[in-house]
């Protein structure tokens, strides 16, 4: 993967405010997963197995932390769609929009976005961007497949990459599911200690 020398990262991502004080991001957070949680308490959407559903409350998930919530610099670049590999047989059509760079735990990194061909002609994902990546946690404290982070597009400059919001594919749970594998550009070289944790069967 290339990477930007981390002094020149760090002097192109000036600033360390957020829009958001730290109150409305702890409750934003607090939403955003009260909302996953309640999918998968839903015995219609929930993607656990059956004998998990009963006596589920809520993901295991690290406690909020400022460090794992980042500005990086979009840039960015179209690619022709490719099939991207998943865990099962599909080979769903994806394009690259461009890159994220950013500094993490003092090192320069870098996760490309991507675009799902087919999802985007559906109007409520136009806009629809994903970041599958993998990290140090994995097969550790976290699911060994890697995780994701969803945006909406279209990025421009700034972004606010907040990996606290880290969410596993679905077949992490188990089940039968075809997940999309974070590419090989996608591996960040730290531990990413945020997001949602391993799913304790």
């Amino acid at each position: 993967m290339m990477r930007l020398p981390l002094l020149l990262l760090a002097a192109l991502l000036t600033g360390n405010g957020f829009a958001q004080s730290d109150g409305v991001w702890r409750d934003s957070l607090q939403a955003y997963w009260d909302r996953i949680d309640m999918e998968y308490r839903d015995p219609i959407h929930s993607p656990l197995p059956l004998e998990y559903r009963a006596g589920f409350k809520n993901l295991e998930r690290y406690a909020p932390d400022h460090r794992f919530r980042v500005r990086a610099r979009f840039t960015p670049k179209a690619g022709s769609a490719f099939p991207m590999r998943t865990s099962g047989t599909r080979t769903p059509p994806y394009r690259s929009m461009g890159t994220l760079s950013f500094v993490l735990n003092g090192a320069a990194e870098q996760l490309t976005v991507y675009q799902n061909v087919d999802l985007v002609m559906l109007a409520d994902y136009a806009n629809h961007l994903f970041v599958p990546f993998t990290d140090l946690t994995n097969g550790e404290t976290t699911y060994a497949g890697g995780r994701y982070l969803d945006f909406e597009g279209p990025l421009v400059g700034e972004v606010e990459l907040d990996f606290n919001r880290a969410y596993n594919p679905y077949c992490a749970y188990g089940g039968a599911y075809s997940c999309p594998i974070p590419p090989l550009e996608n591996q960040l070289e730290v531990a990413v200690e945020a997001g949602v944790k391993a799913f304790a069967h």
